[in-house]
C-alpha cells in the first residue's frame, strides 16, 4: 500500500530497519490523525485488514479491530490482544504554518531518532499502529490468534476505549503498545478525567482609556503532563496569570485577554495576554521585574523561555478590555485553583500519584466566558475525588462553573501476572538484564479495557521515545527494532 499526501511518504524512512515497521509508520505520518479527527487514519486501517483478507469492525466512533487467525501449529495456544491508539497530540512550534488537521508530517531523520519539523511526531501511538500492521501483513511471523484493538481519542479522555465493545472478542491476554521507554514493562497507571472551569467575562461598556500592552511568554519546554508533570518545567498559563496578578498589586491596568496552551494533557509552552492600562510604561517596567525573577526562579530548567512586551495594536482585534471586578477574580481564580503535583505516592518511590495541569485557558477578544481546561490525574480513587472537590469548591467561591467528563478508571496493579512473568524470562534472555517493572502516572488504556474483559492479564510496552507531545518528540530508531523483535518473540513463545 502506497499512499500520497501532503509529501512523499514513501522517501525518508526507505532505507531503516524493520523495514516494514517504518514503511506503515511513514505511511501513517502521512495521513492528518489528530484527536477527534480520525476518519482518514481509520479508513486507512480498514482499507489494510480487506487488502489482507482479514477480518475487521469498525464502530461509529471510528474504533477499529483487525483479527488475524493464528498461525499453523498455533491453533490451541491463546489469543493476543495488540493494542493500540490512533490518534496523536498535535503541537507546534509557533512559527510552523503546517495546517495538522488537513496536511501529513515532515519526518526528519537524525542520527538515531526520527522526528518532524516544527511539529509533534505521533510516535505516540503511532509507532504501535505500525508495529501492529507489520505483524498482520507478515507470513512468517509465528503467532496465535490476533486481536489487534485501535482506539480514537485516547489522548482527550480514553473516549475510544470507552465506547469500545469488545463482547466478541476471545482474548485474555494484551500487549499495550503504548508506553515510552524501552525496557520497562508498564503494569498499572494513574486514572483521570477532564476538568472544565467556565467564569462569566464582563467587559467595560464605555471606549478603553488608556494603552494596549500585549505580554507574551514562550520558549517554554512542555511535555507530557502525565509524564513530565512533576520534572518542575514551567506552564506557561500559570506563570503568566501570576506575573499579571503580582503586577496588579502596583499598576492597575484591566484584562482584555489571556489565553495558552493547546491540549488539556500538555503542559503549556507558550500564552500571552493583552491588557490596557494608563500607566504603561510603570506596567512595563514592573512586569519585566517580574519576568527577570521568573527567568532566574527556573533558569536551569527552562533555559529557552522568552518573556516579551510591546504594544498592542487597538481595533477589531481586541474587544472592551473587562471590568476591574472581573479582572480581579480571574487572575485570582486562575492563580488560585491548584496544578501540577498534588501527591506522590507512599507505595513507589518517585511515582506521582496525583497532579492537575492547566492545559487551556482561553479568554479572548470576542469571549463572554473564560475556560479552563485541566488534566486531572490520580492513582487513588479517594485523592482523586478530594481534588476535584477542591477544585469545585474554588470555582464556586469565585461564581464559576465546573465540570469533570471523560473520566476513567486507574489501572491497578496486579503482583501475578503470567504473560509479565513470561515477558520477563524473554526479555532476560534476549538482552542479557532485567526489564523494569513500573507504574506511571500517565494514563493508558488497559484500565479501561480490562473493565471491559475480566481477567484480563496486560502489559504495556514500546520503544524510546523522548519530549513526547511536544515539537520536539523523538523516536528511538534502534530502540524501536528491538522492541518489535521482542514483541515477535512474545508472539512466537505464545
Amino acid at each position: 500500500m502506497h499512499r500520497k499526501g501532503a509529501f512523499d511518504v514513501a522517501e525518508v524512512l526507505a532505507g531503516l530497519e524493520p523495514k516494514r515497521v517504518f514503511h506503515y509508520f511513514e505511511e501513517i505520518c502521512g495521513i492528518p490523525h489528530a484527536s477527534y479527527h480520525e476518519e482518514q487514519i481509520s479508513q486507512y486501517l480498514v482499507d489494510f485488514a480487506k487488502a489482507h483478507g482479514l477480518a475487521y469492525e469498525q464502530d461509529d466512533l471510528y474504533n477499529v479491530i483487525i483479527i488475524k487467525e493464528a498461525t499453523a501449529g498455533y491453533e490451541q495456544s491463546e489469543p493476543m490482544i495488540l493494542q493500540g491508539h490512533m490518534d496523536m497530540v498535535c503541537e507546534q512550534e509557533s512559527d510552523c504554518s503546517k495546517d495538522m488537521l488537513t496536511e501529513g508530517l515532515e519526518l526528519v531523520v537524525e542520527g538515531d531518532d526520527i522526528s518532524a519539523k516544527g511539529t509533534t511526531l505521533g510516535g505516540d501511538d503511532g509507532i504501535a499502529v505500525a508495529m501492529a500492521l507489520a505483524i498482520l501483513e507478515s507470513s512468517d511471523i509465528p503467532h496465535p490468534r490476533l486481536e489487534f484493538v485501535c482506539t480514537v481519542s485516547e489522548e482527550v479522555g480514553m473516549e475510544g476505549a470507552s465506547h469500545l465493545d469488545l463482547s466478541r472478542l476471545q482474548a485474555k491476554k494484551m500487549l499495550n503498545l503504548d508506553s515510552e521507554e524501552e525496557g520497562v514493562f508498564l503494569a498499572g497507571c494513574a486514572g483521570g478525567g477532564l476538568a472544565t472551569v467556565t467564569y462569566p467575562l464582563l467587559r467595560e461598556s464605555r471606549n478603553p482609556q488608556g494603552q494596549m500592552v500585549e505580554i507574551r511568554i514562550d520558549g517554554l519546554r512542555g511535555g507530557h503532563s502525565g509524564a513530565e508533570i512533576h520534572k518542575g518545567r514551567g506552564n506557561a498559563n500559570l506563570l503568566l496569570t501570576q506575573m499579571l496578578r503580582n503586577v496588579y498589586s502596583q499598576v492597575p491596568f484591566l484584562l482584555v485577554t489571556i489565553t495558552g496552551g493547546a491540549k488539556d494533557n500538555a503542559i503549556p509552552r507558550e500564552a500571552s495576554a493583552v491588557v490596557c492600562t494608563k500607566e504603561a510604561d510603570r506596567f512595563v517596567q514592573m512586569l519585566m521585574r517580574e519576568a527577570d525573577q521568573i527567568k532566574e526562579q527556573y533558569g536551569q530548567v527552562e533555559p529557552q523561555m522568552q518573556i516579551a512586551v510591546e504594544d498592542a495594536a487597538c481595533g477589531e482585534a481586541y474587544a472592551q478590555p473587562m471590568t476591574k471586578d472581573t479582572t480581579e477574580q480571574l487572575l485570582a481564580l486562575i492563580t488560585e485553583l491548584p496544578n501540577g503535583v498534588i501527591a506522590m505516592s507512599r507505595d513507589m518511590e518517585g511515582l506521582v500519584e496525583t497532579s492537575l495541569n492547566l492545559g487551556i485557558l482561553t479568554a479572548g477578544a470576542k469571549d463572554t466566558q473564560a475556560k479552563l481546561c485541566y488534566c486531572v490525574r490520580s492513582s487513588v480513587e479517594t485523592a482523586f475525588d478530594a481534588l476535584i472537590a477542591r477544585m469545585e469548591k474554588t470555582a464556586s467561591a469565585y461564581g464559576a462553573d465546573f465540570q469533570l467528563t471523560g473520566r476513567y478508571p486507574a489501572w491497578e496493579f496486579v503482583k501475578e501476572s503470567p504473560l509479565r512473568r513470561q515477558m520477563v524470562g524473554i526479555y532476560r534472555e534476549m538482552f542479557g538484564k532485567e526489564p523494569v517493572i513500573d507504574v506511571m502516572h500517565a494514563g493508558v488504556e488497559c484500565g479501561m479495557i480490562a473493565q471491559k474483559i475480566p481477567g484480563l492479564d496486560c502489559v504495556s510496552i514500546g520503544p524510546t521515545m523522548h519530549d513526547i507531545h511536544t515539537p520536539q518528540e523523538r523516536l528511538e530508531i534502534t530502540s524501536t527494532a528491538r522492541t518489535f523483535d521482542f514483541v515477535c518473540e512474545i508472539l512466537r513463545r505464545s
